[in-house]
């Protein structure tokens, strides 16, 4: 099940990778988030990455495809957290 989240999120990050590379005209990767140059933080990454984590945790109870695009809609700025009910109650189903 975990193979069948990741493919899709892959696939869109390597094609929205290689569209920023062609527009901006440069040979490096940029990053894919909202970067924080301060601190240094990439905030869609590491939401992608907690989606990535939860939906491990949670198996098919976890929406990981749509709070990965949660993710990207928002910029990573409602980072999903395993262990808050809150944060990832959108993104949680029952099986029937």
């Amino acid at each position: 099940m975990c193979s069948s989240f990741r493919l899709p999120v892959i696939v869109f990050a390597a094609g929205f990778v290689m569209a920023c590379c062609l527009i901006e005209g440069s040979y490096t990767l940029p990053s894919i988030g909202h970067y924080d140059s301060i601190s240094g933080i990439d905030f869609i990454q590491i939401c992608l990455n907690n989606c990535v984590q939860c939906k491990k945790m949670f198996g098919d109870y976890f929406q990981g495809q749509t709070c990965a695009e949660s993710c990207l809609k928002f910029k990573g700025k409602a980072i999903p957290d395993c262990e808050d009910i809150g944060s990832i109650a959108p993104f949680l189903n029952t099986l029937d």
